[in-house]
């Protein structure tokens, strides 16, 4: 008697795991619908509606959390509207699906020497480099980046107002 209960227990559990097991995608099979959304960003994107591009990235990523391709483009756009530390989120997000992504890589870290991160961006073109096994394209890009810089912004062009002369 005792040895059917233990039987019958461990057919359930071996049922139970491998019909969760049968359940999941593989990782690389994307929703379809997702896919179908990350083309509609695309065709949004390459008209110049930014916002109707993100709309539609976003459901993306909301129907498949696993689009990594949302994920750079998002990124991109945030750094289209100038908002590096977005796009550092996004490439983040890509990154963690895929952490050889050697358009992310670079995308990161053109946005984290946009924020004037650039050590930071030196351990991304050292990723770069490793993942290339030396030069690439990606890591010619980067480095280009990293030597120019972080942009000059708005307020540090602008020249302090001069005192108004003293009245004797």
């Amino acid at each position: 008697m005792r040895i059917t209960a233990i039987s019958a227990a461990a057919a359930l559990m071996v049922l139970s795991v491998s019909t969760s097991l049968m359940a999941q995608r593989p990782d690389d099979q994307i929703d379809p619908k997702s896919l179908a959304l990350l083309q509609e960003g695309r065709t949004a994107r390459a008209a110049g509606n930014l916002d109707g591009a993100q709309d539609a990235l976003e459901s993306a990523l909301a129907v498949d959390p696993r689009n990594r391709e949302a994920f750079l483009v998002l990124a991109d756009i945030a750094r289209v509207r100038g908002l590096p530390g977005k796009a550092i989120r996004f490439y983040s997000e890509a990154l963690a699906l895929e952490p050889n992504d050697l358009t992310a890589l670079r995308g990161q870290g053109e946005a984290l020497v946009a924020k004037g991160a650039t050590a930071k961006a030196k351990e991304n073109l050292a990723k770069i480099k490793t993942a290339c096994g030396g030069e690439c394209n990606d890591a010619t890009l980067l480095a280009a980046s990293i030597a120019k810089g972080p942009p000059v912004t708005a307020t540090a062009q602008i020249e302090p107002a001069k005192p108004a002369p003293a009245k004797p």
